[in-house]
Parts: C-alpha cells; structure tokens; sequence
C-alpha cells in the first residue's frame, strides 16, 4: 500500500528529530543535551518531540528498532535443512562480509558506543533491549518447534545462539573503538564466528532444523 502524504510527512518529521538528536548527542554526549534543546534545534516543540519519542533514550537508539527482532526474524526465514543456529551464523556473516552497518562495521561507530559507555541509561537500555532479544528469541524457538510452554530447552538454545550474536557485536565495538577500519575488523570477525561455531555443541548446531515442504 502507498505511503499517504500524512504517513510521509509524520516519518520525515520524526527521522529529522532523530538525526537533529543523534548529532546533538555525539557532539556533547548524551547526558549533557536536553530535551527542550533538541526541540529547539529541531524548530518542533517539546510535545512534538515527546508525541514520536516518548523517552529521551527512544530518541537514540531509534535506528535500532529493528534489533529486538533480529535473531527470530534470522531464525523464521531459515532454509529448509537449516537449524536456527545455522541460520543466525550465516546471517551475521553475510553481514560481517558485507561491512554492514548492521554489525557496528561502519565509520563513527566508535563515537556511538563512546556516547553510549558515557551515560548509564543508555547502557541500561542496551541490556533490557538484549533481555528482549533474548525473550523473543526463546519465544520463535518454542512455537517452531512446538516446545511445551514448561520446556527449558528454547530458553537454553536462545541463551547459546544470543551469546554468538552478543560476542561478535561486543567484539566489534572493541574493536572500533580502538580506531580500526571497518574492512579490517570485518576479516577478523569472519575468524572470530568461526571460533565460536566450533565452541557450539552438535544439539545446539542441530535444534530447530526446518524439514522440507
């Protein structure tokens, strides 16, 4: 269905508060801009902002939307014959492969996480977003499978594919905020999944294997 001129206008006005706030908070960091500042660099009002962004961290983590759902969405649009594992490691190599912003493989990435490691709400909201991860990713698990609600093994399977996809990410922001290039890290972090695939046991590189139509 074609985007209306509301629906176009309400999305531009809200992606140029984000863009006016995320440069706010990488020139000064993020305790340190208000909200009322934003407002007024964005020439909106402070009920604006609060109408498409109803907590100051919304504002700078709104390219990450999509990250909650990022493991399960991998896991949903498995290949026939492929595990869930399977699926989550091919996926975040062709991303590590594509020096894809997606995996923090894009220059300034190190300011973002210097912003983020400088004001506790943000690093507080970086770990209930992996909480959500997680939740979602134990979720998919049970209803592919048809995991009964009191079996433990989605929520074990979630823990193992999430610690893949955490490790690379944190290794990734270490590695970018040690002023690397992103075509660099991208080499190494290919290496880095490979490690870790090896340290994932047969059970967990075989669960949720999709069987054929």
């Amino acid at each position: 269905m074609a985007e209306g001129l509301r629906e176009r206008k309400k999305r531009q006005t809200r992606q140029y508060i984000s863009d006016v706030a995320t440069g706010l908070f990488l020139a000064r960091g993020f305790d340190d801009v208000t909200i009322a500042e934003i407002a007024e660099a964005a020439e909106v009002s402070v009920n604006t902002v609060y109408n498409y962004f109803p907590a100051k961290e919304d504002l700078f983590f709104d390219r990450s939307k999509g990250l909650v759902d990022r493991l399960s969405r991998f896991v949903r649009g498995r290949a026939a014959g492929e595990s869930a594992a399977a699926a989550v490691l091919r996926e975040l190599r062709d991303e590590v492969v594509a020096v894809s912003p997606r995996v923090g493989l894009i220059e300034g990435y190190d300011r973002f996480m210097q912003v983020v490691h400088g004001a506790p709400t943000l690093k507080a909201r970086l770990w209930y977003m992996q909480q959500e991860i997680h939740l979602n990713l134990e979720e998919t698990l049970r209803e592919e499978t048809g995991a009964a609600a009191g079996d433990p093994l989605p929520n074990l399977m979630a823990g193992q594919i999430g610690w893949v996809h955490q490790s690379l990410m944190g290794w990734i922001a270490h590695e970018m905020l040690d002023g690397r290039k992103p075509d660099e890290v991208s080499r190494e972090a290919l290496t880095l999944l490979d490690e870790m695939e090896e340290l994932l046991g047969e059970k967990v590189l075989n669960y949720a294997v999709r069987t054929a139509d």
